[in-house]
């Protein structure tokens, strides 16, 4: 597996996957990043400031991706883990560990001091791997990620180690 940051010829095929994950798991489409018109360039969302989104190469296949985002209205010095998405031939396989592992890092290593996600209950495993990682759920959202068909946020202290 291999871990890189996104290129412009990679925003079809993760848009792709982001929507496929949706349809899978029958999560709803509006008011989520399913219909959010970066969704298909994510290349240029990503070089805001404080960002970045990561891109998993199984056998130099796109496998999804992961990023961290410094979403409006969040509290200084947090930032949202976004677009973390699988396609559904990595899911089980050790690929989102990754992801979120090199997100976790960057996130410090930009200075932020907790990662902040919005989630829906369609993707309860994604949920429950969150809460291993030690996101604590909240009862309301943070910031204007404008996705308002999502009902589930948490947010991890980020503990500065390496």
């Amino acid at each position: 597996m291999n871990l890189r940051k996104i290129q412009p010829a990679d925003n079809a095929i993760l848009a792709s996957i982001i929507r496929s994950a949706f349809d899978d798991y029958d999560a709803p489409k509006t008011g989520t990043v399913y219909s959010d018109p970066t969704t298909d360039d994510l290349y240029t969302l990503f070089k805001t400031e404080r960002s970045v989104l990561w891109v998993a190469e199984v056998d130099d296949v796109i496998a999804g991706c992961c990023g961290v985002y410094p979403t409006p209205g969040l509290p200084p010095d947090y930032a949202e883990l976004v677009k973390f998405y699988l396609s559904k031939a990595a899911r089980g396989q050790g690929v989102g560990r990754a992801l979120m592992e090199q997100c976790t890092q960057s996130a410090i290593d930009m200075g932020y001091t907790h990662l902040y996600l919005e989630s829906l209950p369609q993707f309860s495993n994604a949920v429950s791997i969150y809460q291993k990682q030690g996101y604590q759920l909240l009862d309301h959202p943070l910031g204007e990620s404008g996705h308002t068909s999502c009902d589930i946020w948490m947010v991890k202290e980020l503990g500065g180690e390496s």
